[in-house]
């Protein structure tokens, strides 16, 4: 992948996040997604690649853009596998709450998981602890040996669960094991990525989300030299049978290189909403403003990238009401 396709894809985030915090608030999420999706497809067709969707918003018939399978890119380029999520917490724009995304993960051709749309129980930590959890260990255990890689007591240990009843007995033992939590109501992307950073003050994830987005909070560990851990969760015969059918063992446990493949990947998040790693899109009349995240494994950068985009010049930007 070339170098400067790193800031290219800032663009599309950027464009999807500007669209959907329009409706923050609103109480549309629906109305929100559609808003992110069309924008990020439209900055797309502009990217100097040849990306095909592996993970988007649904089957070719579910959904009329970014679906898996369609082709992304200018034609163009480096062939790559492209994972995208416009919006990363439709909930969370609907009400004003914290930590929504527009986000995408993009490596070469073939080494991206292609996630079928069901259940991940997942396990998620940063650098430090990298090796030593284990997704069928217990909760108590991984615990204690997260607080030993980071040189901490289990005390000041934070880990983030989504507020789910089917989690509550994992709820129950961080609690036991005197742990504190971050229950978040949404966006398990975001707070894969926070056990990455320190200023965060998250240390673990548990818990069950989406399989898809499992695949790209894996491309943002890989980026920040973190680790996650997955399982996937059939709900029926029909689910098992998808897996079955695209060569996955519901059995596994699946680690990083099982997720994304090969030394090569880029993530890039902008935020739509106020998080602990970004803010969100802020308003200001003639102009507004972004900031965004963008990382590739190859080289380790990292980057937290400020944008002022002219609302006068960018007129595609303004909500028509």
């Amino acid at each position: 992948m070339e170098r400067s396709l790193s800031m290219e894809l800032v663009r599309v985030t950027e464009a999807a996040a500007v669209s959907a915090a329009r409706w923050m608030g609103r109480g549309l999420k629906n109305e929100a997604d559609d808003a992110a999706t069309e924008a990020m497809r439209t900055v797309f067709d502009t990217i100097p690649m040849e990306g095909v969707v592996v993970i988007g918003e649904g089957e070719m018939d579910e959904a009329p853009m970014l679906y898996i399978g369609e082709k992304l890119g200018t034609g163009h380029g480096p062939a790559v596998d492209v994972a995208v999520d416009p919006l990363e917490g439709t909930n969370i724009v609907a009400s004003g709450g914290w930590n929504a995304l527009a986000v995408l993960a993009v490596a070469d051709k073939g080494n991206l998981l292609n996630a079928p749309d069901m259940y991940m129980d997942k396990i998620a930590v940063g650098p430090e602890a990298v090796g030593k959890i284990d997704i069928d260990a217990s909760v108590t255990d991984n615990l204690k040996a997260v607080a030993k890689a980071k040189n901490k007591s289990i005390n000041d240990l934070v880990a983030s669960v989504l507020n789910r009843e089917r989690h509550k007995d994992i709820i129950e033992e961080i609690r036991a094991a005197g742990a504190r939590i971050k229950l978040i109501e949404d966006g398990d992307v975001a707070a894969a990525l926070n056990t990455a950073f320190d200023d965060t003050g998250v240390d673990i994830l548990f818990g069950m989300g989406g399989a898809p987005e499992g695949v790209i909070a894996a491309v943002g560990l890989k980026c920040l030299g973190g680790e996650i851990q997955g399982r996937l969760i059939p709900s029926n015969d029909e689910e098992r049978e998808r897996c079955i059918k695209m060569g996955i063992d519901v059995d596994k446990v699946l680690m990083m290189d099982d997720l994304v493949k090969g030394d090569d990947c880029i993530f890039a998040a902008t935020g739509v909403t106020d998080g602990e790693l970004m803010d969100g899109v802020q308003f200001k009349g003639s102009y507004c403003r972004t900031q965004s995240l963008v990382m590739r494994s190859k080289s380790g950068t990292i980057r937290f990238v400020e944008g002022r985009h002219s609302m006068e010049k960018k007129p595609h930007l303004v909500m028509q009401d």
